[in-house]
């Protein structure tokens, strides 16, 4: 992972350290007990429950330092930096497609905590890339695997 800037909301940031303390606080621990109780058991070579512990423990450790590098490289966006006339990061936005007449409400976040199962989409996402900048109002086109679909900006907020 580069030193590339991590844009994060509040929330995204805060779910971050949560993330990061639970791993270093409780998730070490546990996976340092499995290893002392596997370690008990005999002969580590042909201990599967060693090996499986020092898997989890090495996924944690990376995570660890992932996590720490993003801290170190996030930038905060704060709800008084959303401009409300134009989509940014940390903006709610509506959109109707414009084929279909659905509509839909899409949170735009930095790519570290998109969560499409939660409508918060990257800014570095096809949709999320059509929209930003740009103004209620406004039509855009995004280009995904099926062809173009056109939404309209129905609304922006906080």
């Amino acid at each position: 992972m580069s030193d590339k800037e991590i844009i994060l909301t509040q929330d995204g940031l805060k779910k971050l350290e949560d993330e990061l303390e639970n791993l270093k606080s409780v998730k070490r621990r546990e996976v340092a007990e499995r290893i002392k109780v596997a370690i008990g058991y005999g002969d580590i070579s042909e201990n599967s429950e060693y090996e499986d512990a020092k898997n989890e423990q090495a996924f944690i450790e990376g995570r660890v330092i992932t996590l720490e590098k993003m801290l170190r490289n996030a930038r905060i966006i704060n709800n008084d930096e959303i401009d409300i006339d134009k989509v940014n990061i940390g903006s709610i936005v509506t959109v109707e497609d414009m084929e279909f007449g659905d509509t839909m409400e899409y949170t735009i976040v930095g790519t570290a905590e998109s969560d499409p199962l939660k409508n918060k989409i990257s800014n570095e996402s096809p949709v999320g890339k059509a929209i930003l900048g740009k103004m209620k109002g406004t039509i855009v086109e995004v280009s995904v695997p099926a062809g173009i679909i056109q939404y309209k900006i129905v609304d922006i907020k906080k």
